[in-house]
């Protein structure tokens, strides 16, 4: 899974990019009008991984992984041009976005509108999208009648019905200024409509980058929307504190009354966001968490591993994770009969600790 970093100049994105990745990229880097899409995939810190990792003493542990993009430069087009169309097509395909929103005063590094308004700033933005998706509804329900009128087979037509129904409620509400993720579509509503690189209808993580006075993420998102999350964060103490080994982190912390850095809570709320789970491998060679959509079946989990433990899926050999370490062991677990055998139609949980049998 891919998630995009966007914001607004001076915003902090790239300094949360740093945080995230434990990169160095120049922070001056977004201001140079090139349009460059960097990269990084970090690991999603997980207690269970751990738990049994040591319950194993594996040659290898292995976290699930999320990928970041600092999407970089035309920034000083957002929020006041529109976005052009190069800039759309880099973002469309992004699972999700992590919105970065300036919070913090700076006499050194002015702010582009004259002042700090993160409310203001998350508006702007996400204006741009909501035209840019008005424009690509518009041209669907353009494209939806110009079939209709050319005399659609029944079978068709019944589809195309079914589909300017939903357009035009996308219509309504991009009208409205409202982003296509508050609606509540379904599942599947989202999954037809994924080719058409709607950009309010991706999961959302606003990030408020403060300074040193704490802001409150209501006055900025005062309620709960669908696939939007909010979190406050120190971008540049973050920034700070990754680029320092564990140690020199945690001395750091202790000594200035620092209990937790917010970067495992925007990893742990990118992953929510992006709808995965984790599910586990286990043995003496690696301890593993793999990434899974929430609601995938056994056979998903097995092609997840590799293609042919899916291609000659017979059964898998499931414990839930609360169980196992209950247990003990996965000895134990087998005796107190919590190792069950199911088929590929079983979904998975998040948790599960999996072992495939099969035959190719």
């Amino acid at each position: 899974m891919e998630l995009g970093i966007i914001g607004l100049p001076t915003s902090g994105k790239t300094t949360v990019f740093n945080a995230l990745t434990r990169s160095q990229r120049p922070t001056a880097a977004a201001s140079t009008g090139k349009l460059e899409l960097v990269s990084a995939i970090v690991d999603v810190p997980d207690e269970r991984v751990d738990r049994l990792s040591a319950m194993y003493h594996p040659r290898k542990t292995t976290y699930a992984k999320v990928s970041y993009t600092d999407i970089a430069g035309l920034d000083q087009d957002l929020g006041k041009t529109g976005l052009t169309g190069e800039l759309r097509n880099k973002i469309a395909p992004m699972d999700a976005l992590v919105h970065v929103v300036r919070a913090f005063e700076s006499d050194h590094v002015p702010h582009m509108l004259g002042g700090v308004d993160a409310r203001r700033d998350l508006e702007r933005l996400e204006g741009d999208f909501i035209l840019a998706d008005m424009i690509a509804v518009e041209t669907r329900l353009e494209r939806i009648d110009e079939r209709l009128h050319k005399g659609a087979r029944a079978e068709e037509r019944q589809m195309l019905t079914e589909d300017r129904e939903l357009f035009e409620r996308l219509q309504t509400a991009l009208a409205e200024g409202t982003p296509l993720r508050y609606l509540g579509l379904s599942a599947e509503q989202r999954s037809g409509l994924r080719g058409y690189g709607l950009l309010t209808l991706k999961p959302t993580l606003v990030l408020l980058n403060c300074g040193d006075d704490p802001v409150d993420v209501s006055s900025v998102l005062e309620a709960d929307h669908p696939l939007t999350e909010t979190i406050a964060l120190q971008g540049q103490l973050e920034m700070e504190l990754s680029q320092l080994s564990p140690d020199e982190a945690s001395m750091f912390m202790s000594e200035y009354g620092i209990t937790e850095l917010a970067l495992d809570r925007v990893i742990q709320a990118s992953y929510r966001l992006t709808g995965l789970q984790s599910f586990f491998t286990v043995g003496e060679d690696e301890v593993r968490a793999w990434n899974l959509r929430k609601g995938g079946s056994a056979v998903e989990a097995a092609g997840a591993i590799h293609t042919d433990l899916a291609r000659g899926f017979i059964r898998a050999e499931v414990v839930a994770y609360a169980d196992l370490i209950a247990a003990g062991s996965m000895a134990a677990a087998r005796k107190a009969g919590q190792v069950r055998l199911e088929g590929k139609d079983y979904i998975v949980l998040d948790g599960d600790i999996v072992h495939i049998r099969f035959s190719v």
